[in-house]
Order: C-alpha cells, then structure tokens, then sequence
C-alpha cells in the first residue's frame, strides 16, 4: 500500500502542476501547492492573496467552491484507479472567513467509490491555528 500511495503522490504531483498553469477562470489554482496525496486523499495549501478576496477582505467564496471541486477530483485522481467524472452534487458549509495573506490547507479525501459515483469531503483549515474554515461535500459520476 506504501508503494501504491506514493507512486499516486507523483502522479498527483505531476497532474497538479498541470492543472495549476491555468489561464482563465482555473487560474485561481495557480498559487495552491501539492503537500500530500495518494490513496484517495490530496491535501493542499494555498496563501489568500489579494486577487482572491471579496469585497469584505476574506476569501471569496466562489473561489472557495472551486477549491472544493478541484481538489476533490485531484483526491480521486490520485487513486489506485484514476478516474475524474463529472459533477452531479457540490456541497459547500461556510463557518469562517480567511483573510488576505493567510495560508489555508484543503483535505480532501474519497469517502466512498462505487462503480458509478464517487463521494468526496472536503477540509478547509486555517492552517495557523487549524480553525475550520469551509467543509464540502462533492459527488462525481464516475461510471458509464
């Protein structure tokens, strides 16, 4: 299992890289950084910068909801079994605000895998003080 769980943090880790060279709406991502993955899970890390905030100086929660999608589908990405799917159910619970120049981890881990959907959670954490700051629920369509 050790093998298969780095052997998915490089896959991961290259797919990552990838995904974070985006120009456009994705280029939210270009700032977040790979800290763990593999086997189900991808955590990641990301300073709020100025670009990311909303009016009231905390990070936007739109960016937040795009976090919850990407990493999660990094999470299943970085399986045993790489699969994306699509989108069927995205679930974000807002509980406090993270403020420009913090730096926040994104936990995200496959909680189940069927043969056509795939349930993911989402952590979002103030990484000073590990303060809950968002918590996602996303469900993919991952079977033909």
């Amino acid at each position: 299992m050790a093998g298969a769980c780095r052997n998915g943090f490089k896959a991961l880790k290259t797919i990552i890289e990838y995904s974070t060279q985006a120009v456009g709406f994705e280029s939210v991502l270009n700032t977040v950084k790979l800290v763990e993955g593999g086997g189900g899970r991808c955590v990641c890390e990301m300073r709020v910068t100025d670009v990311l905030q909303n009016r009231g100086g905390t990070l936007h929660g739109g960016v937040t909801c795009t976090l919850v999608d990407a990493v999660s589908t990094w999470a299943l990405l970085g399986s045993e079994d790489p699969v994306t799917g699509v989108s069927v159910d995205l679930n974000v619970s807002f509980m406090k605000g993270a403020k420009v120049g913090e730096d926040i981890l994104i936990d995200a881990q496959t909680l189940k895998r069927g043969r056509r959907l795939a349930f993911l959670s989402v952590d979002i954490t103030n990484k000073a003080d590990g303060s809950l700051l968002a918590q996602g629920k996303h469900t993919k369509y991952i079977g033909a």
